[in-house]
């Protein structure tokens, strides 16, 4: 600039011409790169030639000094703002690099711990694969064992059923032989009641005689003094009746008794017998001053139904019903 100022105090024509011509070049590339409006320095360089002969007024080209200096000035704030700026942002791109390095970081810290817990997970679930497949295997093998288990009690159900089949079968025919055997021992049962009975039939029970009396007489005698007070037409002609023999039942006394025991008393004469009974069933017998029950002597069964009876003899006798004297005395047991 100041090289270009010194031309023009040369006094030659030529080179104040060419003065001009660089401060107008100089001035449209300041105006060209103040404004960036290339046209406008087109426009400035096709202005009428008559002007470029003009003079530069000497204000202009301190007034072009001073934008020089102020866009320097202003050049120069910029670059230092810029500068500023940029070691500001290049500060926090820094702090935001440190940042996102602490993040990345974290994040494979973070990874790492996952690839571990992830390497966790995976053995738990070949661990609990491993369970499953073995609990599988064994729960396979119980049910192959339940279901051999079932089939065994299958059978052995078939063949307890097949067995209580044939149990059935055979308690049936026994209950059929049972039944035989029950009828014949009824049968045989009844047949030795019946002989017991006809052994006794010319037997005679009595019942509620005293046994003091056993210490004074013996049995025949008292026998003979109860018949003599109590029906004398049936003694014979010596006085007396034939007796085959007599004693007490049971044989041997229990202390316990309170009540006498029975006399049995067996007569040679069946018609002897009956008169002595018929004669009973008329009236009650006494024996000084005693009262005492002749009966006939029967089996213990036919006495134990006998009395079984009594009770509906005795019921039937308070209604007005007589029952007969054949069944009352037991001969058809």
């Amino acid at each position: 600039m100041r090289g270009a100022r010194a031309q023009p105090n040369t006094g030659s024509k030529e080179g104040i011409n060419s003065s001009k011509q660089q401060k107008k070049k100089k001035e449209i590339t300041i105006d060209s790169f103040c404004t960036g409006n290339e046209q406008r320095a087109n426009e400035t360089e096709e202005e009428d030639p008559a002007e470029e002969k003009s003079e530069i007024p000497a204000n202009w080209i301190q007034a072009l000094e001073e934008l020089k200096m102020q866009f320097k000035t202003q050049l120069r704030e910029a670059e230092d703002n810029w500068e500023k700026n940029l070691k500001t942002k290049i500060s926090h791109l820094e702090t935001e690099n440190s940042v996102l390095k602490a993040k990345i970081n974290q994040l494979e810290n973070e990874a790492k711990e996952m690839k571990d817990e992830a390497k966790q997970m995976k053995d738990e679930v070949k661990k609990m694969k491993d369970d499953l497949q073995r609990k599988s295997d064994q729960k396979e093998k119980d049910d192959q064992k339940t279901k051999d288990e079932i089939q065994s009690l299958r059978t052995r159900i078939q063949q307890l059923e097949l067995r209580d089949l044939t149990r059935q079968q055979d308690t049936i025919k026994q209950n059929q032989k049972n039944e035989k055997i029950e009828e014949n021992m009824k049968h045989l049962i009844h047949k030795t009641e019946d002989l017991e009975n006809r052994s006794r039939i010319d037997n005679l029970r009595i019942i509620g005689l005293a046994e003091d009396h056993d210490k004074r007489k013996s049995l025949d005698i008292i026998l003979q003094e109860i018949i003599k007070e109590n029906c004398p037409e049936i003694l014979e002609q010596e006085g007396k009746v034939d007796i085959d023999r007599i004693h007490r039942l049971p044989p041997i006394l229990n202390p316990q008794l309170t009540t006498p025991r029975n006399v049995i008393a067996k007569f040679k004469n069946y018609q002897t017998k009956e008169k002595i009974l018929q004669a009973a069933k008329k009236k009650s017998f006494r024996y000084q001053g005693t009262t005492v029950r002749i009966t006939q002597d029967l089996a213990a069964s036919t006495l134990k139904k006998r009395k079984a009876w009594n009770t509906i003899f005795w019921k039937a006798r308070e209604l007005g019903l007589q029952p007969t004297d054949y069944i009352l005395t037991g001969e058809s047991m």
